[in-house]
C-alpha cells in the first residue's frame, strides 16, 4: 500500500527479493492541470508495469473492498507513504500489517518526518519499520536504522537517501519475519516526544524575528516542496536554498549586493539566499536570477 515514488523504491525491492506481491492498494486517479489530465501515483504506474494487480479504493472501510482483498490471502500488509488504516485492515493477513517510517521512531511521528527533522536542525535521523496497530506510528517496533542528516542537506536530498536505504531494511525485515526470526519491540510512548505533523503554508512563510540558523534549517527543510516563501514588495519569493553570510548592513531586508540575494534578519544577521523562484518564474540559482530580475 502506497502512493508516491518513495513508495515506488520499497515496491521495486520488494519485487527484486523475490518476494510475491499478490496486489497494490493506491490512491485513486486524480484530475488535474487545465486539461483536466487524469493522473496515475507512481505506485500504479509501477503495479501497470509490472503486472500486479491494483485496488484504488477511495474509502479503506467499504466492506466490498475488504472481501475483494481477503480473496487475495495474503500473509503479510506492506504499508509505505500511504494513509491511516482502520483495524479491521490492518488485522486481515496472518503476519499482520507492518509500515516503513523516515524517522527514528518514537521521535517524529506525523505526516511529515523528513522536513522536520531538518526544521529542527536535527543531526541524525533514521528509518522504521514497524507493526501497525490502531494508533498513528505507535506499533511494535521490528527495525531501525540511524542514519546522519548531511550540513546544509535539503529535505528533498534526504528523502532519496531515505527512500533507499528504508526500501533495503524493509525487504529484509520482510523476508526476516517470514523467516520468524524477526524481534518486536514496544515503543516508549512519552507526551513530550518531538511530533512531525503536516506542513501548512503558515509555517512556510519565513520570519524575521528567527535566527538565521532557524531560518536556514526551515528553507532547507522545506526545500524542494512545498518550499520556503517570503513576501516582499506585494510579490512572493520561494526560497530553496540558504548560507550563512557576514553582517550587511541594509534599510532593506531582502536586497541585492555584491552580485548576491542576501535577506536580513532583525537580529544583525544576514543570510545569502542560492536558489530562488519569483512568482510565475521557473526556479533558479541566485547568479541566475540577479541577471534578468530585480527585487
Amino acid at each position: 500500500m502506497g502512493t508516491p515514488d518513495f513508495a515506488v523504491c520499497s515496491l521495486d525491492k520488494i519485487m527484486k527479493s523475490k518476494i510475491l506481491i499478490k496486489g497494490v492498494i493506491t490512491a485513486p486517479d486524480r484530475n488535474s492541470g487545465r486539461g483536466r489530465k487524469i493522473n496515475k501515483s507512481p505506485v500504479k504506474e509501477y503495479a501497470i508495469k509490472n503486472k500486479i494487480p491494483i485496488f484504488q479504493p477511495t474509502n479503506l472501510k467499504d466492506e466490498n473492498f475488504q472481501k475483494e482483498i481477503k480473496k487475495l490471502k495474503a500473509d503479510l500488509f506492506v504499508v509505505v507513504a500511504f494513509r491511516m488504516l482502520p483495524e479491521s485492515l490492518i488485522n486481515i493477513p496472518k503476519l499482520g500489517s507492518i509500515n516503513l517510517h523516515a524517522s527514528y521512531l518514537p521521535n517524529y511521528r506525523g505526516a511529515a518526518p523528513i522536513n522536520w527533522v531538518i526544521i529542527n536542525g536535527e543531526k541524525e535521523t533514521g528509518i522504521t519499520v514497524f507493526f501497525l496497530n490502531k494508533n498513528i506510528d505507535e506499533g511494535d517496533i521490528i527495525n531501525q536504522k540511524k542514519i546522519k542528516i548531511n550540513k546544509y542537506e535539503k529535505a528533498g536530498e534526504l528523502h532519496d537517501r531515505l527512500m533507499e536505504e528504508g526500501s533495503n531494511l524493509l525487504a529484509e525485515t520482510i523476508i526476516d519475519i517470514f523467516k520468524n526470526r524477526h524481534k518486536n519491540k514496544k515503543q516508549k510512548i512519552k507526551s513530550n516526544d518531538t511530533k512531525a505533523p503536516k506542513i501548512t503554508k503558515n509555517i512556510c512563510l519565513l520570519s524575521k524575528n528567527e535566527k538565521a540558523e532557524k531560518i536556514i534549517n526551515k528553507i532547507h527543510g522545506l526545500s524542494p516542496y512545498p518550499g520556503a516563501f517570503i513576501h516582499h514588495k506585494n510579490k512572493s519569493f520561494k526560497i530553496f536554498g540558504a548560507r550563512p553570510h557576514k553582517f550587511v548592513n541594509n534599510s532593506s531586508s531582502f536586497f541585492i549586493y555584491d552580485k548576491k540575494i542576501l535577506y536580513n534578519n532583525t537580529m544583525s544577521e544576514t543570510i545569502e539566499i542560492t536558489e530562488i523562484q519569483a512568482e510565475g518564474k521557473k526556479r533558479m540559482n541566485s547568479s541566475e536570477f540577479i541577471k534578468g530580475n530585480k527585487i
